[in-house]
């Protein structure tokens, strides 16, 4: 994609590192922005340490999860606790419309590369920092990743069933909500920036984008005095509603229904003497005799596939889907039109999977490249972009400003 890219000459550096800055600067390099991503082999990104490897083979190159949230970015290794490093740092700071970093509060401070400091060189930068709970305040040197913010924000607790514990959301779930204000929150001040030539410092909280997700329920206990406590599959105005067991092995299918008229069809599909007992004759009713209901309902379906089941109920106008399995999903002849999924090729790993973007524009494709291996773009980036020298080059790799896979320390996964 050339210029006629939306975001073709916008310029970015990210200091950003695991989920949330990551996620929410790829919106911006696959629409066109010139993205560098600054790394350091002496303390590799932790998404590079997190299982699963390719073919299990543990190496910084060879995740790729990571690889998925660094496409199309161009990768630089760096240390900015030398001195070639922070200057390099600062040329990319010169060249770039926009910086973004996730480290804890206080972190970017210790070199100067603060708003305040980097401010005062440019101006009109457009400066974004995201952290677990934002930059100021009791909590704002707490660091963590998605699954704490998503304890944080609720999340956790209301997951799982009324007569257990709290299940965790077994992914860091808030990482994909925050990356989304992330990238709009740059793309307004960008816009901002257009009319005025004024830059701004943004700030992220992860928590506090969390908690916009919950809304509903935050209001509710705000007018009601409600607090929404754990109700498994179960829905206040709705049943049945849940997931039900089908034919094979571990699958599933869930269904809905929300009114009288998906209960009539279900009905009719179904076929069933128990539909038709007046215990189950009204939402009211089945609410109360819900548990006997679900039981009644996974007979039937046991029966059948999950596609079988899906079908039927589709047809008839009740809202029913097969429970996906990973393997499910990349098979799925929708995503598969959508062109959701792309191989790609990566420096080290070759071909695999990466995930577009949930969204379309209707000129354009997309920049769409490969995560990059750790420090792979030095020359392009020090030399085709900052200008650097040969002999510049040479003294930062020397005095270990540019760092090399001889400073990579032995690779342990952490997850």
């Amino acid at each position: 994609m050339g210029e006629d890219a939306p975001l073709s000459g916008v310029r970015v550096v990210s200091f950003a590192w695991v989920g949330v800055g990551p996620q929410g600067v790829k919106y911006l390099s696959c629409w066109g922005a010139t993205v560098v991503r600054v790394e350091s082999h002496r303390r590799p990104d932790m998404a590079r340490l997190m299982l699963p490897y390719k073919d299990g083979v543990a190496k910084v190159d060879n995740q790729p999860w990571f690889a998925d949230l660094n496409a199309s970015a161009y990768g630089v290794s760096i240390d900015l606790n030398r001195h070639s490093g922070l200057d390099i740092a600062w040329r990319l700071i010169r060249w770039a419309d926009v910086l973004v970093e996730s480290f804890t509060p206080g972190t970017m401070q210790k070199w100067d590369l603060d708003y305040s400091s980097v401010s005062k060189i440019r101006p009109d930068i457009i400066y974004l920092s995201t952290s677990q709970t934002g930059g100021t305040g009791p909590l704002a040197r707490f660091s963590g990743f998605g699954v704490h913010a998503a304890a944080m924000a609720g999340f956790t607790h209301l997951t799982g069933w009324p007569d257990r514990a709290p299940t965790p959301v077994p992914m860091a779930f808030s990482d994909p909500l925050a990356a989304r204000f992330v990238a709009i929150a740059i793309l307004s001040a960008l816009e901002y920036r257009r009319r005025t030539g004024q830059g701004q410092y943004l700030e992220v909280s992860q928590w506090e984008t969390s908690l916009q997700h919950l809304a509903p329920v935050i209001m509710d206990y705000m007018v009601n005095g409600r607090s929404m406590v754990r109700s498994g599959n179960s829905l206040p105005y709705a049943a049945p509603h849940n997931v039900y067991p089908c034919r094979g092995d571990d699958r599933w299918c869930a269904i809905a229904v929300f009114d009288d008229t998906q209960w009539k069809a279900f009905c009719k599909l179904v076929d069933q003497e128990w539909t038709k007992d007046p215990k189950f004759s009204s939402l009211l009713l089945r609410k109360k005799n819900e548990s006997e209901l679900d039981a009644l309902v996974s007979e039937w379906t046991i029966n059948h596939t999950a596609e079988e089941v899906e079908t039927s109920m589709q047809a008839v106008g009740v809202p029913c889907h097969v429970v996906s399995t990973i393997k499910d999903c990349f098979e799925d002849p929708q995503i598969r039109h959508r062109g959701f999924l792309r191989k790609l090729k990566h420096s080290v790993m070759g071909y695999h999977t990466y995930h577009l973007h949930g969204f379309k524009l209707s000129k354009v494709d997309g920049t769409w490249r490969a995560g990059p291996a750790l420090g792979e773009h030095n020359e392009y980036v020090f030399k085709g972009l900052l200008g650097m020298t040969d002999d510049e080059i040479a003294d930062a790799l020397i005095e270990g400003g540019i760092t090399t896979e001889a400073d990579l320390p032995e690779v342990k996964a952490v997850i």
